[in-house]
C-alpha cells in the first residue's frame, strides 16, 4: 500500500497544515489520492480540542485555536517533532482502537532505540516518562479526528522544545503530571528519529 511521506523543513502554521490535511483527506475519500504521512514542525501557537475547557488556559494572552482534534489543550512550537497522517480506516477494518494503539506503540519502540522507556496509560492519553523520583511527564500527545472512516491529525513529540510554554496552560488538561522532552531526560543524537517513527509507524497500522 502506497503511501505519500513528506517532510517539512521549515515551520508551518497550524491552521495552513490543517486546510492541507483536510484537502488530502477529500482526495482519499474520493479515491484520486494516496495517504500521507507527514513530518513537520509548527510556528508557536496553543491549540485546543473537542474536549477542551476555557479554564485550563491559565494565560489568556497566549496564541489560541480551536481544532476539530480529540484531546485537550497542549502546545506545538520549534523543536517539537508533529508526525500528521491522513490515514484510510476504511481498509483497514474500522478499527480506531487498533489505530490508536498502533499510535502509542510507534512512540515507545521509537523510544526505545534510544534507550528510553516509556509508555501508554488509558486514563490519560498520551505517552508517558517515569522519572528515578517517581515524577511522571508526558513526552507525547495524540489526538485524532476520524471522518468517514478516514483518520487524520496525529501525534506531538518534545525533543527540544521549551517546556516553559506549558505554564501557561494546563496540558491535556491534567493537573498532578508535567511534560518533558527528550533533551531533558537524555542529551544525545535524535536525529534519525523521524525515519524510525515512520518505519515503525508503517509497520504498526499494517500488522
Amino acid at each position: 500500500m502506497m503511501i505519500e511521506i513528506k517532510k517539512s523543513v521549515k515551520p508551518i502554521k497550524y491552521k495552513s497544515a490543517i486546510i492541507e490535511l483536510e484537502k488530502k483527506l477529500e482526495q482519499i475519500r474520493l479515491n484520486n489520492s494516496k495517504e500521507l504521512i507527514w513530518i513537520l514542525e509548527h510556528e508557536e501557537i496553543y491549540t485546543g480540542g473537542t474536549s477542551f475547557n476555557n479554564s485550563e488556559i491559565l494565560d489568556k494572552s497566549i496564541n489560541f485555536v480551536k481544532t476539530n482534534r480529540g484531546g485537550k489543550i497542549t502546545y506545538h512550537g520549534p523543536g517539537q517533532l508533529i508526525f500528521y497522517f491522513v490515514i484510510d480506516l476504511n481498509k483497514r477494518g474500522k478499527n480506531i482502537k487498533k489505530l490508536i494503539t498502533g499510535i502509542e506503540k510507534t512512540i515507545i519502540d521509537t523510544l526505545k532505540h534510544y534507550n528510553i522507556s516509556s509508555f501508554a496509560d488509558r486514563k490519560n492519553i498520551g505517552i508517558w516518562f517515569k522519572h528515578k523520583s517517581g515524577k511522571v511527564d508526558k513526552i507525547a500527545a495524540i489526538g485524532i479526528k476520524v471522518k468517514k472512516w478516514i483518520a487524520y491529525h496525529g501525534f506531538a513529540l518534545n525533543i527540544s522544545n521549551n517546556l516553559d510554554v506549558y505554564k501557561k496552560i494546563v496540558p491535556c488538561g491534567i493537573k498532578d503530571r508535567g511534560v518533558t522532552s527528550l533533551n531533558k531526560i537524555k542529551k544525545q543524537n535524535y536525529k534519525n528519529i523521524e525515519d524510525n517513527l515512520i518505519k515503525n509507524f508503517l509497520f504498526n497500522i499494517k500488522n
